[in-house]
């Protein structure tokens, strides 16, 4: 069926809700009414042919005292749903008073299989029901649901003489037809279409982008795809097209699996009506949501793994309850978000005000390690997951656990109001666990922000979109993995610093250079003394002779009574400083894929010690305790294009044109003055 066919369909739809909801519901709220009732249609009219069949199997169950029906009427309507109740819509059509189509239209509705109870449930539709029984629309939109003039059911409509009067619509041109509803339900309430909709340009480039790479490699067989905050469930859908079309193309056979897991009702009754639609009942259940099901404190899949992932997690949203769900931040155990690295453990839980970058941890969790393709992983981010959190801080520790282990291949920097809600940066974050060799110890940085078409009219926030030909660029550049103007390509280690806390002693007037003051005896001599640059320094704790100076950590040579010792100073905390000191300093991290050993920081710290700090603080020294590990990724100081200067001759130019102006003014002002 063309397109064009499938759009009058959908205006046909849309339609309705003015013709029926005007007075009843602001515009805002069709939705509420038109999408349910949508699905409810398609189903009714899937299950028509086997009414009679379900009835019958449903009597012998009862009959016979079954209690688990579900199988065998799944069996009976040959679907992957049915319905119990006596009733078609068809049936409902003819009923005279309101009050009988009420209660009739809700048997028919309790009739429903419970995966489509799930949906009823989510889309909270019978709340629905005593407001439009109540305004007499209930008859009327059952009516226009069975206009004859659209046919949403899987079989032709015949005239008399046999011949199509109607086509029939397939699950592919149904599931087109609901997903071009949300679509527009979602566009027309721009405020929260952004929240669960990732507009359908930027998930074809992350399919593409997980795909693409290793579209020779997919062989005859099963993949699993999983996203952890599947909203509508467009990313799965869009993936699966692509991985089929791939597959295709190269002659193999291969079969998908999806997998979801969505907090929002609405949002996750759409996902899971638009796959039975499409008539994926098997994927339908593997799609877990409502209100109880967050991703973070309440897993879906423990101890799955997939073969593709990708996500459009939420930015910038708390997730302090589920924090609290798990034991908040000390007493989470959760092994997705504690991970065992290089020989210690790592806190991946981040504030509780942003948990986007727990979605990708999550992800990370679910990876495959025992298959020749491992795992692919797109997930969309704002810019905040570059760089927040300090060393050895959640967000921190996410980016060095994945950036150490070799799993980020790229970022790509999106350009800007490409998202309904949002005119915010947004990046395409590329990772695997199985980097081809090319590309091992590297990380590609793309930017992409100037790669776009103009939309004729916003949507929202959105103004712009990726063309066929951006998309293409995009997953080219990705693919050749070479330095251009749009593309970098770094060391992993590019990314990694030591944060170094620098201290430098407390010097006090008129007090003993040589003794050891106590932790008492200081805490008075803080108060009390006067500090001052040429003051001597306060001695903590004097070493046993023999002891070997150190002055860059903190041991210092000093004369104490005639004798030289090695000795600790008290620092001053008002000149206590940190400095980040990055990985590069050390020669050999320029190697791909090298990382720093204990070794290479000392000696690392000190070289930049060394040259940025003792020509300036020569008493300084710094804690090798209270060296912690940091990662960040600034995207733009990579990409930043200085302005070129002005020539004098334009700014002189200028100038004289400003002068002239002003004369002329002054002129004006006197010359009026006169008159």
């Amino acid at each position: 069926m063309e397109n064009g066919q499938l759009t009058w369909i959908a205006n046909f739809i849309w339609g309705i809700a003015n013709d029926v909801l005007r007075d009843l519901y602001v515009r805002g709220k069709y939705r509420d009414v038109i999408l349910p009732m949508t699905v409810l249609r398609r189903l009714d009219a899937v299950l028509e042919p086997t009414k009679q069949a379900v009835l019958d199997m449903k009597a012998s169950l009862d009959k016979a005292g079954i209690v688990h029906q579900d199988a065998a009427l799944r069996q009976a309507a040959k679907q992957a749903f049915y319905n119990t109740s006596k009733f078609t819509l068809r049936d409902l059509k003819a009923r005279a008073s309101r009050q009988q189509l009420e209660t009739d239209f809700r048997a028919y509705l309790d009739g429903f299989s419970p995966n489509v109870q799930e949906i009823i449930d989510n889309f909270e539709f019978r709340n629905q029901i005593p407001r439009l029984a109540k305004a007499d629309a209930l008859g009327a939109l059952i009516e226009k649901f069975l206009d004859p003039s659209i046919n949403l059911s899987p079989h032709p409509f015949l005239n008399s003489d046999g011949s199509v009067r109607l086509e029939g619509l397939d699950n592919h041109a149904m599931g087109t037809i609901f997903e071009e509803l949300v679509r527009r339900f979602n566009e027309e309430n721009n405020e929260e279409a952004g929240e669960h909709w990732t507009p359908r340009d930027a998930v074809r480039l992350m399919a593409r982008l997980i795909f693409e790479p290793i579209a020779d490699q997919i062989t005859d067989g099963t993949y699993l795809l999983y996203d952890g905050a599947c909203g509508t469930g467009g990313m799965l859908t869009v993936a699966e097209e692509t991985l089929l079309h791939l597959a295709k193309e190269r002659g193999k056979q291969v079969s998908v699996h999806l997998f979801g897991q969505e907090i929002n009702a609405e949002t996750y009754a759409i996902c899971k009506a638009d796959l039975l639609l499409k008539g994926e009942g098997d994927a339908a259940d593997n799609i877990v949501g409502g209100p109880e099901h967050s991703t973070l404190s309440n897993d879906a899949f423990p101890g799955r793994e997939f073969d593709f992932m990708l996500s459009n997690p939420p930015y910038g949203k708390s997730w302090k309850s589920d924090l609290e769900r798990m034991g908040g931040k000390n007493g989470i155990k959760d092994p997705r978000f504690v991970v065992q690295h290089r020989g210690e453990e790592l806190s991946l839980v981040t504030r509780s005000s942003d948990g986007q970058m727990l979605f990708l941890a999550n992800m990370l969790s679910k990876m495959k390690h025992g298959t020749p393709l491992g795992s692919r992983i797109a997930e969309v981010h704002n810019g905040s997951s570059l760089f927040t959190g300090d060393a050895g801080q959640g967000e921190s520790n996410i980016r060095r656990w994945i950036i150490e282990n070799d799993w980020l291949e790229a970022i790509v920097a999106l350009p800007l109001n490409m998202f309904y809600n949002t005119g915010i940066a947004t990046y395409v974050w590329v990772l695997t666990n199985r980097k081809p060799e090319h590309r091992k110890g590297r990380v590609q940085l793309i930017d992409a922000t100037q790669w776009y078409k103009p939309l004729r009219k916003n949507l929202g926030k959105k103004n712009c979109e990726l063309s066929e030909e951006d998309i293409r660029r995009i997953v080219d550049t990705f693919l050749r993995f070479e330095e251009t103007e749009q593309s970098k390509i770094f060391p992993n280690a590019a990314f990694g610093y030591w944060k170094v806390t620098v201290e430098r002693p407390l010097r006090l007037k008129g007090i003993d250079p040589e003794r050891a003051y106590t932790p008492k005896e200081i805490k008075k001599l803080r108060e009390e003394a006067e500090r001052a640059d040429d003051a001597p320094p306060v001695i903590k704790r004097i070493h046993k002779p023999g002891t070997a100076p150190d002055p860059l950590r903190g041991l210092f040579e000093a004369t104490i009574h005639g004798k030289s010792r090695v000795v600790e100073y008290e620092p001053d905390t008002e000149l206590r400083d940190t400095e980040q000191i990055p990985f590069l300093e050390c020669s050999a991290c320029r190697e791909p894929g090298y990382l720093p050993s204990k070794e290479d920081e000392r000696d690392a710290i000190e070289t930049f010690l060394r040259r940025e700090v003792l020509p300036y603080a020569p008493d300084a020294w710094y804690d090798p305790e209270s060296v912690k590990i940091g990662y960040e990724i600034n995207f733009n100081r990579y990409f930043y294009k200085p302005k070129a200067l002005r020539s004098l001759e334009e700014i002189r130019a200028d100038l004289l044109a400003v002068a002239k102006e002003a004369e002329g003014l002054l002129d004006e002002i006197i010359g009026g003055q006169t008159r």
